[in-house]
C-alpha cells in the first residue's frame, strides 16, 4: 500500500489493483468547435487540465498499470441516445449534427477522439458510454473485474456530471474510487469545487480527493 496525502483523510493506494480512469477527454467537449463549446461553455477549464492527467498517465503507464479511458458517444443512428437527452435545451448544435469536427458524440467522428495528448495506446481500455456514468450500459465493471480492480484513480470531465456520475456508481459497486482535483474539471469552476465538496464530505462518503503532485509523491 502507498498512502497518498488526500482530502478528507489518507487514500491507502494499492497500485496493483487499481485503474486510472480517464473520463471523457474527448475533442467534443476539450476543443473549441465541439458539443461543449455549442452548449455556450468555455473550453480553456477543460484544456488546463490535460498536463496534470498527461504527467499521471505516462507515470501510471511506467508502473504498468491498468489505464481505462472513456468516451461519451452513441451509434450513428442514434438509437441509443433518448430524444429526451437529445432534444433538451437549446445548443447550437445538437447530438448527431454535422459540427466543425463530424457529427457530434458519435462514433467513429473526429470530434469523438481523445485529444493527442491522453490518446489510448495498445492494450489500454476504451468504453464508449451512452451515459453519464461509465458503468452504464457498458462493460466497464466485466473489464475490472477480470483485472482484479477494486480501486479506481479517477480524472477527466467535467466533475459534476460524468465524473461524479461514475464515482456515485462505483461507489455503490464497492470501489474505492480517489479524484484528482487538478486532473477534473467544469465548464463551471464553482461546479467543480461543489462536487470534489460532495465526493468527500461525511468521511468519504463517496470517494476520496487528492492533487497529481500528491499522487505522483508514491507513484
Amino acid at each position: 500500500m502507498n498512502t497518498v496525502i488526500a482530502r478528507p483523510f489518507h487514500f491507502e493506494l494499492d497500485p496493483a489493483h487499481a485503474a486510472l480512469v480517464i473520463i471523457d477527454m474527448q475533442r467534443d467537449f476539450v476543443e473549441p468547435g465541439g458539443f461543449g463549446e455549442s452548449l455556450g461553455n468555455t473550453v480553456e477549464p477543460l484544456q488546463a487540465i490535460v498536463p496534470a492527467i498527461a504527467r499521471v498517465l505516462a507515470a501510471w503507464r511506467a508502473m504498468g498499470g491498468l489505464v481505462v479511458h472513456t468516451r461519451e458517444s452513441h451509434a450513428p443512428d442514434l438509437s441509443d441516445c433518448p430524444p429526451a437527452k437529445r432534444l433538451r435545451g437549446s445548443p447550437s448544435l445538437r447530438i448527431g449534427d454535422v459540427g466543425p469536427m463530424g457529427r457530434v458524440l458519435v462514433r467513429g467522428e473526429p470530434g469523438n477522439q481523445i485529444v493527442t495528448a491522453l490518446a489510448p495506446v495498445a492494450g489500454e481500455v476504451v468504453i464508449d458510454k451512452p451515459g453519464k456514468g461509465a458503468f452504464y450500459a457498458t462493460d466497464l465493471q466485466q473489464q475490472l473485474q477480470a483485472h482484479g480492480i477494486t480501486q479506481l484513480v479517477v480524472t477527466g470531465v467535467t466533475t459534476e456530471v460524468c465524473v461524479q456520475s461514475t464515482l456515485r456508481e462505483a461507489n455503490d459497486r464497492g470501489y474505492d474510487c480517489l479524484v484528482l482535483e487538478d486532473g477534473t474539471a467544469s465548464y463551471f469552476p464553482a461546479f467543480h469545487a461543489a462536487a470534489l465538496a460532495m465526493i468527500t464530505a461525511q468521511g468519504a462518503i463517496v470517494g476520496w480527493s487528492a492533487t497529481s503532485k500528491e499522487l505522483l509523491d508514491v507513484l
